[in-house]
């Protein structure tokens, strides 16, 4: 083989490994493109890189003022948190993954404060400050406070509190009650049920003093008003704590019902109704009833007061009062004989005989005065009874059930439905009666009915295909884009890089054929001279390598003389 052949074969290989022979080999120009597009290559794999490791960004706070929108960014910065605004700018955005951390620790320093002064009004107040602005502020303050404690409720996303405060005053008939009103702004789509208004009124009534609960007013943004206003009308209608009480009893009763017959007729075979009358009325009862005693002798005594004073008549001194009976007595002389009476003396006075001839009569005693009194007093029975109904009683039950016809199979299989017997309908007419509690004297009502069911054609919801679900969607749409950037990556290296390496490191064909023999061979005709003519890969003669390299230094003269350039400079 010739040396240029072998200079050939041997420079080949040797430039493709050699990095310094191939930066040699090629002049300024190109090797200017070559680090232009290897930093091009560079940032795009890294921007490809960042795009597929860029954090989803979640929202953080919404509809902020501008006053907490910048509390809220000075702290995210010195944090070291990153963060975006939304398009409008209202919404401040977060990764998803720090989202509650910084919610957390911007709590703890008071953001947001919702654009209202609340007690914090009070560290600044100014020296000389008088007694009217320090009132001022105080209800500044406190109105403040009670609009975050209403923005606090879930379905409220902004609340103002005015307060009418009267001024106090020593005399008692001219003070006056304070009131307070709530402007409440709801998200949308929200609405706050009674009884979340009323724990608003109470709220407000309870923080405030001598603050009625009547003197509170909520209203919503739309101007509708929340509060209740008719607690003075008792006909205004159920109150919602009694209606819901009133359902969940027709509906515990609906299902000790259907509890006790579905084991019988089966699940989807019984249907219950109840309709209860409920007694929501505050009534009381006090009575004071008096018994007279039927029977004395079992009779309580109180008390018993007896009194007895007799007085005996005895034969006093007699006379006309005056000097003469005034007289002591004269002593007493005893005579000797006793003259006998000048008259007779009397039937009947001791010492005179009886004209009939009989003994003399006992000396009469002398008239007693006797007087007896006796007071008894018995206690009276006495029943105080005090009965107050509790409220929500049952006055009456009214009940509807209706039972599906029994399914029958016969021996070829057949399903068929049949009433159900007497002494069936009868089984569960008394059952019903036992779960419900029938009562006739109350005047509760049952009606158990025994028809056929139509059978309802249930719609067939489609379930919702693996592609459409949300979880999928996702995963998908990060397969997606890591396929994108090593797509991208791919196509780089081997589309733009690689190529260019190759194109790069590749020696001119006229040196290696050039470096075969310079001896000058009478030029064989090209087939197709617009085409780059070409070494074929195994047949390698001498004279078709010298024909191309006359054709060559025959068309592009410079890079001859390079390539002859170079021999010289290299030896």
């Amino acid at each position: 083989m010739p040396a240029g052949a072998e200079a050939v074969a041997v420079s080949g290989p040797q430039n493709l490994i050699d990095p310094q022979g191939l930066l040699s080999r090629i002049s300024g120009q190109p090797k200017m493109g070559l680090m232009l597009a290897a930093s091009a290559i560079i940032a795009l794999l890294a921007g490809g890189w960042m795009w597929s490791q860029a954090p989803d960004y979640r929202v953080l706070f919404s509809n902020v003022s501008d006053r907490d929108g910048g509390a809220i960014v000075a702290s995210l910065q010195q944090m070291n948190v990153p963060y975006k605004f939304a398009e409008g700018g209202g919404a401040i955005l977060v990764p998803a993954s720090e989202v509650h951390d910084a919610r957390l620790k911007l709590a703890s320093q008071g953001l947001p404060k919702g654009g209202l002064v609340g007690f914090e009004l009070m560290e600044n107040q100014k020296f000389g400050t008088s007694q009217f602005l320090e009132q001022v502020n105080f209800q500044r303050a406190l109105e403040g406070e009670l609009a975050r404690s209403v923005q606090a409720l879930a379905a409220v996303s902004g609340a103002r509190v005015h307060l009418a405060m009267a001024k106090q005053s020593v005399f008692m008939r001219e003070q006056q009650k304070p009131s307070a009103s709530v402007l409440v702004n709801l998200y949308p789509g929200r609405s706050l049920d009674p009884q979340q208004v009323n724990g608003i009124v109470h709220l407000v009534s309870s923080s405030v003093p001598n603050l009625p609960i009547k003197n509170v007013t909520v209203v919503d943004q739309s101007g509708n008003l929340l509060s209740k206003t008719d607690e003075s009308n008792p006909s205004a209608g159920l109150d919602p704590n009694q209606l819901k009480y009133l359902q969940a009893l027709e509906q515990s009763y609906v299902k000790r019902i259907e509890a006790i017959l579905i084991p019988i007729v089966g699940p989807e075979n019984v249907r219950a109704q109840v309709a209860a009358d409920v007694d929501f009325a505050h009534s009381e009862q006090m009575d004071e009833l008096y018994k007279p005693n039927q029977n004395p002798e079992n009779s309580a005594v109180r008390s018993q007061q007896t009194s007895e004073s007799s007085t005996v008549a005895g034969y006093g001194e007699g006379g006309v009062p005056g000097a003469l009976s005034n007289q002591p007595p004269l002593p007493a002389t005893a005579p000797i004989t006793t003259a006998p009476p000048s008259q007779p003396p009397a039937p009947g006075v001791p010492g005179t005989p009886d004209p009939a001839g009989a003994e003399p009569a006992i000396p009469a005693k002398p008239p007693t005065n006797t007087r007896k009194d006796a007071t008894i007093n018995y206690e009276v029975d006495k029943t105080i009874q005090h009965v107050r109904r509790p409220v929500g009683g049952v006055k009456r039950l009214s009940v509807a059930v209706v039972v599906n016809h029994r399914k029958v199979t016969d021996a070829n299989g057949v399903v068929s439905t049949q009433p159900l017997g007497e002494t069936e309908r009868a089984q569960i007419t008394d059952l019903v009666k036992e779960a419900m509690g029938f009562n006739r004297e109350r005047g509760d009502s049952l009606n158990v009915v025994n028809s056929p069911f139509t059978d309802m054609e249930r719609e067939a919801v489609p379930d919702l295909p693996l592609w459409r679900q949300p979880e999928v969607i996702e995963l998908a749409k990060q397969i997606a884009k890591t396929l994108l950037v090593g797509a991208l990556i791919l196509y780089l290296v081997l589309g733009v890089l690689r190529p260019m390496l190759k194109r790069m490191n590749q020696p001119p064909e006229s040196s290696s054929l050039l470096a075969g023999n310079s001896e000058d061979q009478s030029l064989q005709p090209i087939p197709a001279p617009q085409q780059t003519p070409q070494l074929p890969e195994h047949d390698h003669n001498y004279d078709q390598r010298l024909a191309l390299a006359r054709q060559l230094a025959r068309d592009d003269p410079k890079m001859v003389a390079s390539v002859i350039k170079q021999w010289v400079s290299h030896e």
